[in-house]
């Protein structure tokens, strides 16, 4: 297949960054912005060649922009759209999904364009919201949803959650035959070429990418690709790297046998909810959160939009269901609960939760009927009264996180004996501190024991602390959050490590019967501690299955001059 042969245009700027524009098909630009030397992307990955950002304008009888692009190209972008199109005259303004590098630019289009109908999925206006801080026009859309712009450009939605970002949606043009995907199919790669040539030169590249964004969502990769099999696809408009256009059946089919590879390894948690329906698909995606920190793959399943068959085979492969409680008068998802019961079997765990929509199927009863099939609780039901809090939102994180230890223990326990004993002997010999870390965000607090804690520099002042990703504070330890490091003191400790050692149930009261006083940053100060320092959190590290957190020192303080650190000697390094 031939790319259109209209003429590009190229800008080049100062510091390696590049305006590239093309048609790609009648009445359809790609605005590319290269960026020619970017080393890393986030935490996940470096890269070798650069990466992409792109965004596409559609122009019917009305003139829909697919993207815009990341803030760092907010004058070369913007001065480029003004030269195609009056702002004033874009009708829509389509979010593929709301991460930085896509929607970087999406406040100074609605200042350009004040009327203009952004359109998203309804998770992806709501991240809208919170990131632009104006009020706007939105059109949220769902799976199959059209909108006609007009000369026979038709625009089709594709609800494509999880890749990788909870709100993610396709774009399908019906007179081009272009697929408008984001992340998907993309690659971080920069060069002169705007579609896909070279299969050797990027497929490697394509493969990392994979590897480092799709790979963890395998499942959510193969809904993806079942929801566009029937399409004909023409051009796979990509939001980073070279278009597709030459090898689409090769690539997409890589992405198929990758993710099939994948999934087969993978312990997978299904989740069902009722969209608009109380607060159903909030909470649930909220329990799938905590789930997806212990490693374990999620599936969200709304009970109106899926089939009978597809329930079935989602709950065969599932080791562990979590369902908030539908409507009773919906037909069809007691339609969905039956099939769920009778595809569920005795090795699997589960998980209830109410909707609070106001006529929620009874808990109980259900309940019980999974008790009768054989499956474990894997925590204990949550009900819903009011609207949910802070804390209801806690509560479902650390339930999701409960389930996902549940159903990761028999591989936590085989990557604990795999360490040879010479070298967890070894390991042993690190000796360490003893610490509480307190924390408070809101009016929901948390705390952890903690013994992988260290000074990490003089100027700033600051300290790094190893955070298993699955502990409940994880979600109180992110750049800007604050919080309190307790030191314990030697021979005054065993009360506090008994308590904050122990197992609590999901939303419990981490500090009921332990004396306190507020810091200076609102986080829980120990009573009993023998000094404290107040952190605020400037960085983090991903190292597999931690984080490590670094702080700058804000101030501190000690109760006893002449008292020592508590010191913890292990035998063993290959759990803690």
């Amino acid at each position: 297949m031939v790319a259109l042969t209209q003429p590009t245009q190229v800008l080049p700027y100062p510091g390696r960054l590049t305006i590239e524009t093309v048609e790609i098909a009648p009445q359809t630009t790609a605005i590319r912005c290269l960026d020619w030397d970017r080393e890393r992307f986030d935490i996940e990955f470096g890269l070798r060649n650069g990466t992409t950002y792109n965004s596409f304008l559609i122009q019917g009888e009305k003139v829909a922009l697919v993207d815009t692009s990341h803030r760092k190209f907010e004058h070369l972008y913007l001065e480029i759209l003004l030269g195609l199109i009056d702002p004033a005259k874009i009708d829509y303004l389509i979010i593929s999904h709301t991460e930085p590098d896509h929607s970087g630019l999406v406040k100074n289009i609605l200042q350009l364009a004040p009327s203009v109908t952004v359109v998203g999925a309804k998770v992806a206006i709501q991240f809208l919201e919170n990131m632009v801080h104006q009020p706007f026009k939105s059109m949220q859309v769902k799976s199959g949803e059209r909108l006609d712009l007009g000369n026979g450009h038709e625009l089709e939605f594709i609800s494509t959650p999880n890749l990788h970002w909870p709100d993610t949606i396709f774009t399908f043009d019906h007179k081009t035959s272009t697929l408008y995907t984001c992340d998907v199919f993309g690659m971080h790669y920069c060069d002169d070429h705007t579609y896909d040539e070279n299969l050797t030169s990027i497929e490697e590249d394509f493969a990392y990418y994979y590897d480092c964004l799709m790979g963890p969502n395998a499942r959510s990769v193969l809904a993806a690709l079942k929801r566009i099999e029937k399409l004909e696809i023409r051009t796979v408009a990509t939001g980073h790297g070279p278009l597709l256009q030459h090898y689409i059946p090769e690539w997409l089919g890589r992405y198929q046998n990758w993710s099939l590879e994948q999934a087969k390894t993978e312990t997978l948690v299904a989740l069902f909810y009722v969209e608009d329906y109380g607060y159903s698909e909030h909470l649930v995606r909220t329990i799938a959160h905590g789930c997806a920190k212990t490693g374990v793959a999620v599936e969200l399943i709304d009970f109106n939009s899926a089939e009978p068959q597809e329930i079935r085979e989602l709950v065969a492969q599932a080791s562990g269901l979590v369902i908030g409680m539908p409507p009773q008068s919906s037909a069809m998802a007691q339609a969905a609960l039956s099939t769920i019961l009778a595809a569920a079997h005795h090795k699997q765990s589960i998980g209830l939760l109410e909707s609070g929509g106001g006529e929620d199927e009874p808990i109980y009863p259900l309940r019980n009927k999974f008790q009768e099939l054989g499956l474990i609780e894997a925590f204990p039901a949550i009900l819903v009264k009011d609207i949910p809090t802070q804390a209801t939102e806690q509560l479902c994180d650390e339930a999701g996180a409960d389930i996902g230890l549940w159903l990761t223990r028999d591989r936590t326990i085989k990557q604990i004996k795999s360490i040879n004993t010479d070298l967890e002997k070894s390991l042993g010999r690190i000796s360490t501190g003893l610490y509480i870390i307190t924390a408070k965000k809101g009016d929901i607090q948390s705390a952890m024991f903690a013994s992988w804690v260290t000074q990490a520099s003089l100027n700033p002042l600051g300290v790094a602390i190893a955070v298993a990703k699955e502990r409940a504070i994880e979600s109180f330890m992110h750049i800007g959050d604050r919080f309190v490091l307790n030191v314990l003191e030697e021979g005054n400790y065993q009360g506090l490590m008994k308590h904050f050692l122990k197992r609590f149930a999901p939303g419990a009261d981490r500090f009921a019967g332990v004396k306190t006083y507020p810091a200076t940053n609102e986080s829980p100060i120990l009573a009993d501690a023998l000094a404290y320092m107040e952190c605020e959190i400037t960085s983090r590290m991903d190292c597999g299955d931690h984080w490590v957190i670094y702080s700058t020192v804000q101030t501190g303080r000690i109760a006893k001059v002449n008292a020592l650190t508590a010191v913890h000697h292990r035998k063993i390094g290959n759990h803690y």
